[in-house]
């Protein structure tokens, strides 16, 4: 992918409502994808800077050329003009709130999100032991069966069954 990407960058470069560039998540670029989400390599985001959304698209030169191509500037506080008239309100009460209470707010669904993470970090934690053991369980129960004369079972079928001694 990486060189289809930097393929593209090129082709945008200087774009005037459209950025393509990357960060290294595991150097330098570490905290603005810890702010913005990443949680896996690569991962393509989009849209406003404070509002970015996942890429779901292909992978290749032309999806996401195609892509690209086709975004627009996005509803935001600078582009009021973009927004439908319930996001336009939305926005007019948020600019209405104190810095304090918009601090506020926004530490209250981010303190959301953190916890919908760690209950899903916990699930995961939860799911990856219960399947740990149902792993040691199974091979515990193949290795008792097996070691129960299964295959001295079979040899003595595929031989033929009984011998006359």
């Amino acid at each position: 992918m990486k060189p289809d990407w930097d393929k593209l960058a090129k082709e945008f470069d200087g774009h005037a409502t459209t950025l393509v560039a990357d960060v290294d998540c595991t150097a330098g670029g570490k905290p603005l994808c810890d702010k913005v989400g990443v949680r896996g390599y690569p991962t393509i985001k989009h849209g406003d800077v404070n509002n970015l959304e996942d890429y779901k698209g292909g992978r290749d030169f032309a999806a996401l050329q195609k892509f690209a191509k086709g975004l627009k500037p996005v509803c935001s506080p600078a582009k009021l003009d973009l927004c439908d008239d319930e996001t336009k309100a939305k926005i007019t009460e948020l600019q209405a709130m104190s810095a304090a209470d918009l601090d506020k707010a926004i530490k209250e669904k981010e303190d959301e999100s953190a916890a919908a993470e760690k209950k899903f970090t916990d699930e995961v934690d939860k799911l990856q032991k219960k399947y740990q053991e149902l792993q040691e369980e199974k091979e515990a129960t193949l290795q008792a069966v097996k070691d129960s004369g299964l295959g001295l079972m079979k040899s003595v079928k595929a031989a033929g069954g009984k011998s006359e001694l």
